[in-house]
């Protein structure tokens, strides 16, 4: 049977990469179009062999992009998280990084125009419903035209060499998947914690949705010092038994539910920065410790530090606001930092008003993934 071909470009979207599709070159239908998805990047299959899966899970992630026809809106993001040994495909919880691809891509793709030296476009993420104007740069080529720039001296950690910066502002990040930014309504609570293969234990947790539903909790609480590298925390079985048991745990009180079969909420530890920055984390996303830390997990642990009450107190190294009264909260990961612009309401200190970061992204390959057409025959 004839295989499918659909267009896509390979992209990486800050620290992580996967195909971007045009939506209405997908199928309409869920179920198929998640068969497709997964057809297109090889799961299950721990190696991704049989697709264009990086066998990661910051690789085996997919962007599906469309023109809004809503009011305010210029175009609508779907992100897609999908693991490389499970049959599954969550559009449940956003991506920051991926996010930060998708007017690159819209404008490879002739979604929108370039409207001057720089291009700003207000995108809606359909997985939560949040919305962020997002900058690229727009040059003149030599041949009079305006493309994207993909080069520049921009530089992110957890991804090589420097790129055209992408300025992202969020405009509304609170309760992007629970109820509001605090889910159980205070900023620091205590979870007793029972399982087997370990002793039951009890730990303080804050638990923060301002565009990622996180849990953050104190390394040392846990047995750790928070300095850990990615291999060592990923190779420590016990452990992962005891910070996956705590989030099933902790997931009821945040109103989320049975999350076993989630990719969220991501489970944060952290400790004094040892860097110069304002925090040190190490992120499980849920079951693997992440080389770097998300986008929206980075604005979530920040959001963390700028509260009152919760369990970075004592831990964070705060700097001092900003002449607008914003702070730049550096947040510390395994493979560098990374710094988000957070203000909040004079009035109400425990409302965040701003949150905004720099990205980077880049177009990598231009072309059609094939799928079999036992999957889908296409349109």
């Amino acid at each position: 049977m004839k295989q499918t071909a659909i267009p896509c470009l390979l992209m990486r979207g800050g620290t992580s990469k996967g195909p971007f599709f045009r939506a209405s070159d997908l199928p309409a239908d869920v179920p198929t179009r998640d068969r497709v998805l997964l057809a297109a990047l090889g799961s299950p299959d721990r190696r991704q062999i049989d697709g264009v899966g990086g066998a990661h899970p910051l690789t085996s992630k997919v962007g599906i992009v469309g023109k809004s026809a809503r009011a305010g809106i210029d175009l609508e993001f779907l992100f897609a998280q999908l693991q490389p040994d499970k049959d599954t495909v969550d559009t449940t919880p956003n991506c920051g990084n991926m996010l930060a691809a998708v007017v690159p891509f819209a404008l490879e793709m002739g979604l929108v125009q370039p409207q001057g030296d720089t291009s700003s476009y207000r995108v809606l993420t359909l997985n939560t419903d949040m919305a962020a104007d997002i900058t690229v740069q727009t040059p003149l080529g030599n041949d009079g035209q305006r493309y994207v720039e993909h080069e520049g001296s921009a530089r992110i950690d957890g991804a090589p060499g420097s790129s055209a910066p992408i300025t992202i502002n969020f405009l509304d990040t609170a309760g992007s998947v629970c109820s509001g930014l605090l889910p159980t309504g205070r900023s620091k609570d205590t979870i007793n914690v029972e399982g087997a293969g370990f002793a039951p234990f009890s730990i303080e947790v804050s638990c923060i949705d301002n565009g990622m539903p996180l849990v953050i909790f104190k390394a040392e609480d846990i047995g750790c010092t928070g300095y850990e590298s990615v291999a060592e925390l990923n190779a420590d079985s016990e452990l992962k038994t005891r910070i996956e048991a705590l989030r099933l745990a902790v997931s009821l009180q945040m109103g989320l539910g049975d999350v076993s079969q989630k990719n969220y909420p991501k489970m944060t530890l952290i400790a004094p920065p040892r860097a110069g920055g304002a925090i040190s984390t190490r992120s499980f996303i849920p079951h693997v410790c992440h080389d770097a830390i998300g986008v929206l997990a980075a604005v979530t642990v920040g959001t963390a530090c700028v509260l009152k009450g919760t369990v970075c107190e004592g831990v964070v190294q705060m700097p001092a606001a900003d002449a607008s009264g914003a702070f730049n909260v550096s947040v510390e990961h395994p493979t560098g930092e990374f710094s988000v612009a957070l203000a909040t309401d004079p009035a109400d200190p425990q409302t965040v008003t701003q949150a905004a970061l720099l990205r980077t992204a880049r177009a990598l390959m231009r072309g059609e993934v094939l799928v079999p057409g036992s999957v889908w025959a296409g349109r």
